[in-house]
């Protein structure tokens, strides 16, 4: 039977792009199917200036994300420091705090309880396999209830239980109540350490890219050339013996040897297959859900709040805005401050006008910076739980129950059929840096079975 390709690659995002890419280099010739109209998935710049670009979706790199920063010298793209001079903010109870370094001053018990709560989840994070979480050896138990139980049981001050209930909108777009506790040790291994999770100079928001992180799906798009096609969103996948057919939703069919689904887990559940998946792998997608989150960005002439010895950085319980960034380019040729609402609060928000949105999100920078925020140049936001090809970010969590019953059925192969995507990934999964390893792993996987 005829073919149009070795391998159909299901996703544009960095996960398709980069096992296209690798299977291309091994000389197997690849198609890659992308249901939007352009390639990057989560990743999506938007320029505001000549040379400025701004991130509207994924877009810092950290230490340890070995497989991003090669691929990033490989493509020749340029990175850039995350502005972090002068002191941060720590907006609490309607109390403005500013300090320097990366811990605020709140208290010895308050610091020691936290601090020691952070120390804890290191260790029991340790023992989590991460290419098996259902084999930690209190997997169970850790599984069967939520982070916010821990947090219950573990911090007794409010502002220690605030912390952790920030962390895990930061870092998981999502409530702590959401997700199980093996899931949050899982993802703590997984990117080296709750400093490092949420950490800049030295942890994985560090630095940036210069022409924006979509930078990297583009260019490896233009390696592949016209084997990436776009607007051509999967609806089925057949496998009949040695062959696979995927067809689109404008009932075109492409034929492979082999396939690589590489869009989030909640996705590929929407897709038909045929035979049916089995139960367990059926079961895991209809069981992860992504997080929400709306990335805002105020922009001014200038980054005026430098003047006033201030990084840009913000904590907050004030809502909906929790975490802000400096945002500015490497230039400073104008200044630019990325908020976060995420979890519940970007539930919240998506329902609202972006008139009402850019409201609160000023709101909230004019008590962290003053009157001169309330007037930004441009203000614009992205609403990720609105993307139909996405429908949240910045990854799937599990809640309790997944990776204990299930968690097996997340990598393995279903015939020709193999996953990636950065939620398949064992370290630094939700980054770009996971999407890699598991772009890599899933042609490895295809290169040994054809």
């Amino acid at each position: 039977m005829a073919r149009d390709a070795d391998v159909l690659v299901v996703g544009a995002g960095i996960a398709g792009l980069v096992a296209a890419y690798r299977l291309m280099q091994a000389g197997k010739t690849v198609l890659v199917l992308e249901a939007r109209e352009r390639v990057g998935g989560r990743l999506l710049r938007h320029q505001i200036a000549p040379n400025c670009w701004i991130d509207l979706g994924g877009q810092w790199l950290g230490p340890t994300q070995d497989r991003a920063y090669a691929l990033t010298q490989q493509l020749g793209l340029r990175l850039f420091p995350t502005y972090t001079d002068g002191e941060s903010i720590l907006y609490f109870g309607g109390q403005l705090r500013r300090y320097r370094g990366t811990v605020p001053k709140l208290g010895l018990i308050t610091l020691l309880e936290y601090g020691t709560a952070i120390a804890r989840l290191d260790r029991m994070a340790q023992q989590v396999p991460l290419d098996a979480p259902w084999r930690a050896p209190n997997a169970h138990q850790w599984d069967s209830m939520t982070f916010a139980s821990w947090i219950e049981q573990t911090v007794r001050t409010r502002i220690g239980r605030w912390g952790l209930k920030l962390f895990a909108e930061a870092v998981f777009a999502a409530e702590p109540a959401e997700f199980s506790l093996l899931h949050a040790l899982f993802y703590i291994h997984s990117g080296g350490g709750v400093e490092r999770l949420t950490g800049t100079r030295g942890g994985a928001q560090q630095e940036r890219f210069v022409e924006g992180a979509q930078s990297l799906a583009l260019r490896l798009a233009e390696q592949l050339g016209e084997q990436v096609q776009l607007a051509q969103p999967v609806r089925q996948i057949r496998q009949r013996e040695d062959v696979v057919h995927a067809t689109t939703q404008q009932g075109v069919t492409y034929t492979g040897r082999a396939a690589i689904v590489a869009v989030p887990p909640t996705l590929a559940g929407r897709i038909e297959y045929d035979p049916p998946l089995p139960a367990a792998r059926d079961q895991l997608t209809q069981r992860l859900p992504h997080g929400a989150v709306i990335k805002c960005f105020a922009i001014y002439d200038r980054p005026f709040w430098r003047e006033q010895g201030l990084s840009g950085f913000v904590t907050s319980d004030l809502e909906p805005l929790h975490v802000v960034f400096d945002n500015s380019p490497p230039d400073a040729s104008c200044g630019i401050l990325l908020g976060f609402i995420e979890g519940a609060a970007a539930r919240q928000m998506s329902g609202v006008s972006p008139e009402g949105r850019r409201d609160a999100v000023l709101n909230c920078l004019v008590r962290y910076f003053g009157e001169r925020a309330a007037k930004p140049d441009a203000y614009l936001d992205h609403d990720w739980n609105a993307e139909v090809w996405s429908r949240g970010c910045y990854g799937a969590h599990f809640p309790p129950g997944a990776w204990t019953q299930l968690g097996h059925a997340l990598r393995q192969p279903i015939g020709r059929i193999h996953w990636a995507g950065t939620e398949t990934a064992t370290r630094w999964m939700g980054y770009i840096d996971g999407a890699i390893e598991s772009g890599e792993r899933a042609a490895q996987e295809v290169l040994e079975q054809l």
